[in-house]
């Protein structure tokens, strides 16, 4: 882990002096430079010192550089398109991915189909029919649904525009692409 590496970049960030940390903290000027330069580990209860004289959350000093926030721009997203449907994808992280998906008038998502997760629809225009097993829906825009995605489902557009759905998927390990 690179706690010392962060500590030192929030630091600089606020324009904090190691002398001015060392007073407010307690904490030797020498020891905040071994911590920073990732030559010492302080404890939990040293981090929580630093933590909050930082005003950064101390779960924030422990995360690994991948579990940082990541942003998409809309200009580097992906898009692609699976029967017909045109699939923009969002984000992603972990077993949580997110797109926006346009369903051209009368078309569908195949046959129904199932995969590990659990899913959740928001329509943002048009008109869809959502099926899973014996339960069936007439959805539109500003409706949701959701469903474990381990049961059969199937979603059609029934209406005479283009529908767009926003989905969230999740899985408890990372999706291969159901989309």
């Amino acid at each position: 882990m690179e706690i010392g590496s962060k500590i030192r970049a929030i630091r600089n960030r606020k324009r904090i002096t190691i002398a001015q940390m060392s007073e407010s903290t307690g904490l030797s000027k020498g020891f905040i430079s071994n911590v920073e330069n990732n030559n010492t580990s302080p404890s939990i209860a040293t981090l929580q010192t630093i933590a909050v004289f930082l005003k950064v959350p101390l779960p924030y000093l422990l995360l690994e550089k991948n579990e940082h926030m990541r942003v998409v721009r809309q200009s580097e997203r992906r898009h692609s398109v699976y029967r017909g449907l045109t699939i923009e994808h969002l984000a992603s992280k972990g077993g949580l991915r997110t797109m926006i998906v346009e369903i051209p008038p009368g078309d569908s998502i195949g046959e129904p189909h199932s995969h590990e997760g659990e899913e959740s629809h928001f329509v943002l225009e048009g008109k869809l029919l959502a099926e899973q097993g014996e339960d069936s829906f007439i959805v539109e825009q500003g409706d949701s649904f959701s469903w474990n995605a381990s049961v059969p489902h199937f979603v059609q557009n029934v209406g005479d525009e283009k529908a767009v759905v926003y989905i969230a998927i999740y899985t408890d390990t990372e999706l291969i692409d159901v989309l």
